[in-house]
């Protein structure tokens, strides 16, 4: 049934209390109401999602994983080749992607071109038919990144010799990394594997990592935190428009870097890279995230992230397991010459910025990124707005000044997606499907709700029989 009011409305799907709610507020006015059904229809789905809505041992779980997130401190401590700071990456033939567990028969196309590559880089094949041929065996281990205490963007690649930065969270120890940016156009994580690509990364792990971390002795740890607080006053969101926290970055490690041998070269290379900073960004919120983990009954999410296929979730509650659905295609803009049907589908670990309440939840900071994902300002502000109905709450570290300063929406609750029908938002790029050929454009797309369901489910289960 279509119903007619004027004003719009705040959809909660769940009970007639809150429907009247949306009435009253409405002050009689007319426009149509667009409604659907709670966890599309799933009767059990809805049963499950009422018995657990305002149960008091959730929400003093997700009041302790909130208090996690929020009091933690990330600061970059150091940068290190990935199999000194991943010991399961040492002495073996082992390669992290992003999303969650994949065989490399299912992998999509730049995933497998990218992994190629690694083998390649790492000098266990002397070309990429030979790298694809021991994949395809089985002889490199494949693994999710997110299994190590790492993230890494679109395809997410860690192999044993490339660097990572190492980033700690102060306030409970725990650590987090993540590869270093490559740029854009030709490369490793949108899957491209040439030579070009290639004697960039050795250029990255023999020149770039040693300068940075040379650099990194004399400025003494960086926090992260304040970083990316002051690039969302300055335009960023931090996941797709980094231009601010980049050059704040370079801005911290510039006198060193000018004082030191190749450091002019690194300084020329961040400057060239408005994105430099993206995976400084997923490793700070890997790390404040990653404090809120293993909180029993929590139904926080923790982690949101892609492999290419599939869409995977993790909530607080149930530690490590993984909720996975289809991942939805991106609504975006492309390069000329390429369209939708040239898209791979949603990739990458990058979607921790939008789980940590920045990225697409921080649109409203950063109106310019519309021009890069499509849409338009006054979406990129409905988009922060609507991500605070599905939150635990909202950050007073990551205020956005469009929004009177309001903290971003943070704390993604399962609960809440599923009952409000609201599904995440997350800014990305988009990779072509095929392997080797690398970005072809930027958009928008949402984590699909099947995910959510799932893990409600299995939440529920741990709630059985417990007081």
């Amino acid at each position: 049934m279509t119903t007619l009011f004027q004003k719009p409305l705040n959809v909660i799907s769940l009970g007639l209390s809150s429907f009247a709610d949306n009435l009253r507020e409405a002050g009689g006015d007319v426009l149509h109401l667009n409604w659907k059904p709670v966890a599309d229809g799933d009767a059990q789905a809805n049963w499950q999602l009422a018995t657990l809505l305002n149960d008091p041992r959730i929400n003093a779980a997700n009041e302790q994983a909130i208090a996690r997130y929020l009091e933690a401190q990330p600061e970059l401590v150091g940068i290190s080749t990935a199999s000194a700071a991943i010991p399961a990456l040492n002495g073996q033939k082992r390669i992290l992607h992003s999303g969650p567990p994949i065989a490399w028969q299912e992998m999509c196309g730049p995933v497998q071109g990218a992994i190629a590559g690694a083998i390649v880089y790492e000098g266990w094949a002397s070309d990429v038919d030979q790298a694809m041929a021991m994949a395809a065996r089985g002889d490199i281990a494949l693994e999710p990144c997110h299994h190590y205490g790492a993230v890494g963007p679109m395809a997410g690649i860690i192999s044993p010799s490339m660097p990572v930065w190492v980033v700690e969270n102060r306030t409970h120890g725990n650590r987090t990394f993540c590869n270093f940016n490559e740029g854009l156009g030709k490369v490793l994580r949108f899957g491209a594997n040439g030579e070009e690509v290639l004697t960039r990364l050795r250029w990255m792990g023999d020149v770039l990592a040693p300068a940075l971390a040379k650099a990194l002795e004399s400025t003494g740890s960086i926090e992260l935190k304040p970083m990316i607080a002051q690039a969302l006053h300055m335009g960023d969101e931090c996941h797709n428009r980094n231009a601010a926290a980049s050059g704040l970055f370079f801005k911290r490690v510039a006198p060193a870097l000018a004082r030191i041998e190749n450091g002019p070269q690194a300084l020329e290379f961040i400057a060239a890279n408005d994105h430099f900073f993206l995976n400084l960004s997923m490793a700070a919120c890997k790390a404040m995230l990653d404090a809120a983990r293993d909180v029993p009954f929590s139904s926080m999410v923790t982690v949101m992230a892609r492999n290419g296929v599939n869409f995977g979730i993790q909530l607080s509650g149930t530690g490590s397991r993984w909720f996975q659905a289809p991942a939805n295609p991106v609504d975006g803009l492309f390069f000329p010459g390429f369209s939708v049907e040239d898209a791979a589908a949603d990739l990458g670990d990058s979607a921790i910025t939008e789980t940590a309440g920045i990225g697409g939840f921080a649109m409203a900071a950063s109106p310019a990124i519309v021009k890069f994902v499509g849409g338009t300002p006054v979406d990129a502000t409905r988009h922060s707005m609507t991500m605070q109905e599905i939150t635990l709450t909202q950050n007073p570290a990551f205020t956005l000044p469009a929004l009177n300063f309001a903290g971003s929406g943070s704390g993604i609750d399962a609960r809440r997606v599923i009952d409000r029908n609201i599904l995440p938002v997350i800014n990305t790029g988009i990779a072509h499907k095929r392997a080797g050929v690398g970005q072809i454009g930027a958009g928008i797309t949402t984590a699909p709700l099947p995910c959510f369901i799932d893990a409600l489910a299995a939440l529920a289960e741990t709630l059985e029989g417990k007081p």
